[in-house]
């Protein structure tokens, strides 16, 4: 699914990940236990948004939204998200269990005007194209050769992300990755190293936990990109700003 070309004034693009939202579900307590900064998370990145985003904007949302695993085990969740201000875009997290990459399309379809979500397909912003998967990067929990699989199912799909924004004229790209790019032994990956070929301008990803983890993968500008990390405890619930 893409989105219509154009140029429109006055809009800003944010983005955050691991909102791990729990409204229909029991598995609240585990996120509390890694720290303050997720009591009542729900209300604080609510209110965070409401001061900041427009319904001209744009919020990018990197992955585990729910907790849920079924889709009628996420609505509320969903919901929630639906509600927030501005242009919500969903990329798959790890523990989006609801979200088969064959249903994406159903899922377009059912939260049309609502919701979109990033997978097989593009969408745009602005003069940019924003392209994503959930990508994946080696953590210890399984063989190496299951991980290279994996790693390479994602550069597969992040792939057919940008050709089909390219086959539309893009050329100016924005990539977004649930897992950071490189694990803590990485200087460079498939992920960073299809960034650079497509020239991207900025590569944003999440799911790093706790100060601990905050720098367990690439931050700030290396070879003419930026590397963001939003995972929501890491920004303390405030949306980070893309552009503009």
């Amino acid at each position: 699914m893409t989105a219509e070309r154009g140029i429109i004034t006055e809009m800003a693009l944010y983005a955050i990940g691991d909102l791990h939202l729990a409204f229909q579900s029991e598995v609240r307590a585990p996120m509390q236990t890694m720290g303050k900064v997720w009591i009542d998370h729900e209300r604080k990145f609510k209110e965070n948004c409401e001061k900041v985003i427009k319904e001209t904007d744009t919020l990018v949302l990197l992955g585990d939204h729910s907790w849920g695993r079924k889709l009628k085990d996420c609505r509320q969740d969903l919901q929630y998200i639906s509600d927030l201000p501005g242009r919500k875009i969903l990329l798959r997290g790890n523990h989006d269990m609801f979200w088969d990459v064959k249903k994406t399309g159903a899922l377009n379809e059912e939260y049309k005007g609502k919701l979109e979500f990033l997978q097989n397909n593009y969408y745009a912003y602005e003069d940019y194209a924003l392209v994503g998967t959930k990508g994946y990067c080696y953590e210890g929990k399984d063989s190496w050769d299951h991980a290279i699989k994996l790693v390479d199912r994602e550069l597969d799909r992040l792939e057919t992300s940008f050709e089909l924004a390219r086959a539309d004229g893009y050329s100016k790209f924005l990539m977004f990755l649930h897992y950071p790019p490189t694990n803590i032994f990485e200087k460079n990956s498939g992920f960073t190293k299809m960034a650079e070929r497509y020239k991207v301008e900025q590569v944003v990803y999440a799911h790093c936990h706790g100060q601990a983890r905050f720098h367990d993968s690439i931050r700030g500008k290396k070879r003419g990109i930026r590397y963001s990390l939003v995972s929501g405890d890491c920004l303390r619930w405030h949306p980070m700003k893309i552009i503009k």
